[in-house]
């Protein structure tokens, strides 16, 4: 019997150039509250948000449905208030301090057998950490979110991740959040790098939906729906 694998999200707010964040220590805030909200209701539609260890390390998130509202009906619905929070690392350079251990309910960390250990020791019960191998396979982790009952994974960065995922052709839908900025910084960090994607640089992706949000544009794409 075949795992089903979760319907993965990509969610990201950038830039009209493209950008993540700028190169400054602080955070650079590229959506606006109307904005926020729509990704908190993602959220609590989701089963599990995935971030990298990077933007952990870099941001330091809670990575909450913050809606008591919408906890509460997650909660009618038979679920937990929050999501499952994932994140992966290769090297299990993680600190036990950071917000995600300790605020919303379960952890997961997904890791690969020479890090496994050094995650646990690091973590010490903050989290389950479980290996799918030598290497970091995106395929095997979304086995393992699927033979948890994930069935929607929102991942929320950063872009490293956005880029493997996508040049794997996992994502089934990208939301993308365009603010009215522009960074020119090629040293902050992008939506997506180079990478081979499939259907090379003329495959045009489905456009979903497109709405304005106050001074953001927001725009779901269907990755795999591809045209030439």
């Amino acid at each position: 019997m075949t795992t089903r694998r979760p319907y993965v999200i990509l969610s990201a707010a950038m830039s009209v150039d493209g950008y993540l964040d700028d190169a400054s220590p602080e955070r650079l805030r590229l959506s606006n509250a109307a904005d926020f909200d729509r990704v908190d209701q993602v959220r609590a539609e989701s089963d599990a948000i995935l971030i990298g260890a990077t933007t952990m390390r870099k941001d330091n998130p809670r990575l909450l449905v913050n809606s008591e509202e919408r906890r509460a009906q997650r909660v009618a619905a038979g679920k937990s208030a929050y999501p499952l929070k994932v994140t992966v690392t290769r090297t299990g350079d993680l600190s036990a301090d950071l917000n995600f251990w300790h605020h919303g309910g379960e952890k997961l960390v997904v890791t690969v057998d020479d890090a496994v250990e050094k995650v646990r020791a690091t973590l010490d019960g903050l989290a389950d950490v479980v290996s799918v191998g030598p290497e970091l396979d995106w395929g095997l982790v979304l086995d393992e979110l699927g033979r948890r009952g994930v069935g929607q994974l929102m991942v929320e960065g950063g872009g490293t991740i956005h880029t493997q995922l996508m040049a794997a052709d996992l994502a089934d839908e990208v939301h993308l959040a365009i603010a009215p900025l522009l960074v020119g910084q090629p040293e902050a960090a992008r939506f997506l790098g180079p990478a081979d994607y499939p259907g090379g640089s003329t495959a045009r992706m489905k456009v979903l939906e497109i709405r304005a949000i106050d001074d953001v544009v927001f725009v779901r794409y269907s990755p795999k729906e591809r045209t030439a």
